[in-house]
């Protein structure tokens, strides 16, 4: 069994505050050694149930969170940010068997965690997809969809993981938190740990290589952005459309094209 997993911070136990996030701030060595043992968590859950080969990707920030010489030596990781349009999925294709995200969190705007966002915090508001507000889970997501990798786990807030009931209700789902207005209540790390190597465990002993999501026949983007300057700019990329002084539409039938705007847009 091969795996991927793409790990994230701002859903990581207890995490509250941009500070804990922010490698230049001294809050964040404590939430970065909390982030590695919910990896090393779930790369260990991907053992029992059998996975030979492991690969992690980085997503946070400046993609050089995880300690690397905690990981278990079957797992690979990708550090730092290529320039690939897959992004927090960077080197995802159809060899692999199952997708996992771990201390992922909610879509900007839900109010379910102090730090939802979608992408950039500074510079988007919101994104749809095909009239659905996108989280990162769910543009990432479709990069398996596209690659019919099947996704099998997911950790992080309580509002992501009722998003990822209502998308992928075949997704096993580990909550860490809950924001409440500029706070969460979380529990006990430990208890994080034991459970989701247990979670990870179970959903891989019983994934489904044809459960991956079905793509649709076509995408269409919509990003509406903080600033009307940082929308003109995205809608000079070839097929947007400027819709209002803050939102741009991008479609494409190729969810490729999708992640691409992306990259260069948002």
């Amino acid at each position: 069994m091969k795996v991927y997993i793409s790990a994230d911070m701002e859903g990581i136990t207890g995490v509250t505050h941009w500070n804990e996030v922010d490698p230049k701030k001294p809050d964040y060595a404590q939430f970065q050694k909390r982030m590695t043992e919910e990896v090393v968590s779930a790369c260990r859950g991907a053992l029992d149930a059998g996975a030979e080969k492991i690969l992690v990707k980085d997503a946070h920030y400046t993609g050089r969170n995880i300690l690397s010489a905690d990981l278990p030596e079957e797992a690979e990781l990708i550090r730092g940010w290529s320039g690939h349009p897959y992004s927090m999925v960077q080197e995802l294709d159809g060899t692999f068997d199952a997708l996992m995200m771990v201390g992922y969190h909610s879509r900007a705007g839900s109010g379910g965690n102090p730090l939802a966002h979608t992408m950039s915090s500074g510079k988007i508001e919101r994104i749809f997809i095909n009239g659905r507000e996108a989280s990162e889970f769910l543009l990432h997501g479709y990069v398996g969809a596209k690659h019919q990798v099947p996704m099998a786990f997911v950790s992080g807030d309580r509002e992501l993981c009722r998003e990822v009931a209502e998308v992928s209700p075949g997704t096993a789902t580990f909550i860490t938190m809950e924001g409440v207005g500029d706070s969460t209540v979380s529990i006990h790390p430990e208890k994080s740990l034991r459970s989701i190597r247990k979670t990870v465990c179970d959903a891989l002993k019983s994934v489904d290589k044809n459960s991956a999501w079905q793509l649709p026949d076509e995408f269409e983007l919509s990003v509406r952005y903080v600033k009307p300057t940082a929308a003109y700019r995205a809608s000079q990329y070839p097929g947007a459309e400027s819709v209002s002084p803050k939102t741009v539409k991008y479609r494409a039938k190729d969810y490729d094209d999708i992640m691409r705007f992306v990259l260069f847009c948002v």
